[in-house]
């Protein structure tokens, strides 16, 4: 990458499309014009021919090793986002049933969700954190689901208010756990076994936007309908090895690459967990090291450590905030409209250099505008 370029990158902290690691890039960049062996760039070869396969099996052989994902389940590489997934889910596992499906609404991301599965069939709310606008977690002993419930479904981190579920929510043997997992995919070890579904659009921890990677335990398959509308039904994808119609073929080939990136130059979800757990801890540091000038938005127990959220003391200092922070080249701090305040995202591909930089002026700016 040229120096006038590198000069001109900033801190990028936006919730996604998010930051991508350079290394990547840069390889990207070098095989842009024309990839090895396809006498093309990826962008124009057929997703049918064997360059492209190639590509994507092994992405999903990549994906597999990272999160050792056990034999009977299916790796799927859809499109439309998590937004289609509100749909392809109750669509797949709650139409016509005669269950009801049990959801945790913890923020902005499973509001959605549940909205879209009342379409469906019947739902219920099991927790809903309204009340004090999503910015806790319920207890794990308080949440109850009948063992005869179609799914329980929850999002493991609620982009936009910076809540995270630190374990799995506990859940019958006999109920699927599906979760949204798209602002912490890859981002620390989990036991897949324990999940029905999981699901995560890739533009914040896995490349691009156009991507979402459907990880379903294969059993789950056979309830999807037949008189689903096509796409809609998991088994089509899974029986087409993803290729049931033109797949994103860019986005699965950057998929691809930094799952390559975290096992290859990271060493593994183990030690990406381990940078996630320092990069958010210098965050939340300077946040409850500033006697109260920094407010966080989540209770202290269930802290993201992807998306930190705060408040300052009025909107005139978080303009004031932002505006000298992207002078500093800290980008897109600015957080959601509902919530307000600053939101910090800082995936896998966020440099520690860039979450120290951030410490650092938070520090400052405190100290300066007391």
């Amino acid at each position: 990458m040229n120096a006038r370029a590198l000069e001109q990158r900033v801190f990028n902290f936006s919730a996604g499309p998010a930051t991508i690691p350079l290394s990547v890039l840069e390889e990207v960049r070098d095989e842009l014009l024309c990839y090895p062996g396809a006498g093309a760039s990826v962008m124009e070869i057929s997703h049918r021919s064997q360059v492209f396969t190639e590509i994507a099996a092994d992405a999903e052989s990549t994906l597999r090793e990272l999160l050792a994902v056990p034999d009977d389940y299916s790796v799927l590489f859809l499109q439309g986002g998590s937004a289609l997934q509100f749909s392809m889910v109750p669509a797949n596992l709650l139409r016509g049933s005669g269950k009801v499906a049990d959801y945790l609404v913890t923020g902005s991301w499973s509001k959605k969700a549940i909205a879209e599965a009342r379409k469906e069939g019947d739902v219920i709310s099991t927790f809903d954190g309204k009340a004090d606008n999503y910015c806790s977690l319920p207890p794990r002993e308080s949440l109850m689901t009948s063992e005869d419930a179609a799914y329980l479904y929850y999002c493991s981190n609620e982009t936009i208010q910076g809540v995270q579920f630190n374990s799995e929510p506990d859940c019958p043997d006999s109920v699927p756990l599906v979760c949204d997992a798209s602002s912490d995919f890859l981002s620390r070890r989990l036991d897949i076994a324990k999940y029905g579904i999981l699901y995560a659009c890739a533009q914040k921890n896995a490349g691009p936007a156009g991507v979402t990677v459907v990880v379903i335990r294969k059993d789950l398959l056979e309830r999807g309908d037949t008189s689903l509308p096509g796409y809609l039904n998991y088994q089509n994808h899974a029986q087409a090895d993803s290729m049931w119609n033109t797949p994103p073929t860019f986005a699965v080939y950057m998929l691809g690459k930094i799952a390559h990136w975290l096992k290859e130059q990271v060493g593994g979800l183990q030690e990406i967990e381990i940078v996630n757990e320092r990069k958010s801890s210098l965050l939340y540091n300077a946040i409850d090291g500033s006697d109260g000038f920094y407010c966080g938005h989540a209770a202290a127990d269930c802290r993201s450590k992807m998306n930190v959220t705060f408040n300052l003391p009025n909107e005139e200092l978080q303009s004031k905030f932002i505006a000298e922070a992207a002078a500093k080249h800290l980008d897109s701090l600015k957080g959601h409209r509902s919530v307000g305040g600053i939101r910090a995202s800082i995936y896998n591909a966020m440099p520690m250099e860039g979450v120290e930089s951030l410490a650092t002026f938070m520090e400052d700016f405190a100290a300066k505008n007391r």
